[in-house]
Order: C-alpha cells, then sequence, then structure tokens
C-alpha cells in the first residue's frame, strides 16, 4: 500500500462555484492549471472533483479516466485520488458502481455514505474486498470519533480488509465552519485502542482554522489537506488568491514548526 501525500490539495469539492471564489478550479483545464501551480507550491497529492456542463458534481468513469491520464503527464508524480462523494446526487450503488467501472488507483469514500444502517453492511463488504483484490486503494473518510469507532468495528468484522488502513479526519463542517469541530486527539483514541490495526491518516478543515487544525495534525504524525473544497481563507480571516496560495500559506506555517532539516519534507 502507497501511503497518503504529505500534502494533498483539494481544490474545489463538490458544492462551491465561481460564486464562492472566482479562482476555483471547475473544468478540466482549470483543474489541471490548479494541479500544475499547487504542485510547484509543495502539494504532492490531488483531491479530485469534476463538474458536469451545468457545473453540477459528477461522477464519471470515462471522464474521471480522460482527466486522470492528463493529469499523469501534466502534474508528473502527484498523487492522484478520486471521490465518489454522493453530495446529494447519488446513492451507494451508484457511488460503487462507479469506482468498480473505473479501477483508480486511490479513492477517497464515507464510511457513512456506504453504510447507513447495519443492513448496508453486505454490499459495503463486497465493495471494500474487491477493492483490496484489485489494487484500488481506499482513503475512508471519518466526519467523527463515533465514525472512527465504527470503522474500527467494521474492521474487527472482517468487513473492511486488511491490517493497514488510509483515513481522513473531517473537522467542522461546510454549514458551520470550523464551529463545533472535535479535536483530532478525540478521533486518534479509537485507533491507539484498536488492537492489531495501523493507519496513515489525514486531516481537512473548514475555514479559517483550517492552517491551524493541519498544522496541529502534522505534529500529530498526520497529513494534511487543504485547499478551496474546505476553506477559502487564511489564518488571519483574508481571503486567498487561488488554491496555490493556501498551498504557499501552509507549507509556510509548516517550515515553521519543522526543524531545518525536516524542510524538505513538507515542501
Amino acid at each position: 500500500m502507497r501511503l497518503l501525500p504529505r500534502l494533498m490539495i483539494a481544490p474545489n469539492g463538490a458544492r462551491r462555484s465561481k460564486a464562492d471564489h472566482p479562482a476555483l478550479p471547475v473544468t478540466d483545464e482549470e483543474i489541471i492549471d490548479t494541479a500544475r501551480l499547487c504542485q510547484d507550491a509543495g502539494a504532492d497529492g490531488l483531491h479530485l472533483h469534476i463538474r458536469d456542463a451545468q457545473g453540477r458534481h459528477l461522477l464519471d468513469a470515462p471522464r474521471y479516466r480522460a482527466l486522470l491520464d492528463q493529469l499523469a503527464d501534466q502534474a508528473p508524480g502527484m498523487y492522484l485520488q478520486v471521490t465518489s462523494e454522493a453530495a446529494d446526487r447519488y446513492n451507494a450503488p451508484e457511488q460503487r458502481a462507479v469506482i468498480r467501472n473505473l479501477r483508480p488507483a486511490h479513492v477517497s469514500v464515507a464510511l457513512r455514505e456506504m453504510v447507513q444502517s447495519p443492513d448496508d453492511w453486505p454490499k459495503a463488504r463486497d465493495f471494500y474486498h474487491w477493492a483490496a483484490e484489485s489494487g484500488v486503494e481506499i482513503q475512508h473518510i471519518l466526519y467523527s470519533p463515533d465514525d472512527v469507532r465504527a470503522f474500527i468495528a467494521g474492521c474487527d468484522m472482517g468487513f473492511i480488509p486488511d491490517q493497514t488502513h488510509l483515513t481522513l479526519f473531517v473537522q467542522g463542517s461546510y454549514s458551520k465552519g470550523s464551529q463545533g469541530s472535535v479535536a483530532l486527539e478525540t478521533y486518534l483514541e479509537p485507533f491507539a485502542q484498536s488492537d492489531g490495526l495501523a493507519f496513515d491518516w489525514m486531516a481537512c478543515a473548514f475555514g479559517a482554522a483550517e492552517t491551524d487544525s493541519l498544522v496541529r495534525a502534522v505534529q500529530l504524525g498526520g497529513k494534511a489537506r487543504v485547499g478551496f473544497e474546505n476553506s477559502l481563507w487564511h489564518r488571519d480571516g483574508t481571503r486567498a488568491k487561488d488554491n496555490a496560495d493556501r498551498v504557499r500559506a501552509l507549507v509556510g506555517a509548516l517550515r515553521r514548526l519543522q526543524a531545518p532539516d525536516q524542510n524538505n519534507d513538507i515542501a
């Protein structure tokens, strides 16, 4: 299993538009340009959302495949991860069908979208085992400490295979920003109590708290996901010029945090 990148850019997400920020990338060409600029600024991974002709969130295997090929050429060496997010447009069977068709190297999947009730576990189990057998690496999106506990329970029951897992902790929400967000240590506590499982984890956060939350994630041994999907703002509340501006701000904050001999690992 390949470890997560140290700094992943999430440049657009499923919900924001150019009405929120004129530099938010929507077209494939804009996404490619953003990926290159963010790679130059210090990002080594890309979390990929695509849009339809009306700018709406889209899950589409052929479109994904074509854009992934272009990104591999235009941003060589970048860790490329597609989303399976529902975003109120897709249900779990549709999400799974797109990923089965695409067979991406890396995909993010929210546990709570796959398993909304105990009755959903059999089909979710089939999907998770298929992914492991097919070389599709899943980063499991966990929105709360309760999600973490449910994830560990799924691993313990054999529904989610393997002993090493990639996860994303989400702090805050679109609607409330960082208000009500839970400390990262609370997400980590169930992991510390799990038996025989290993985790490579990343965090994302909303609003102007994004930078400080991601710095804390790195302090705790995690990775960082930054970008306009979650926040348009720097830690002082000013709006970023573009996604690369957010990457540079985070890289700067991390460099100030780390000892000089660790700087190259961040950028």
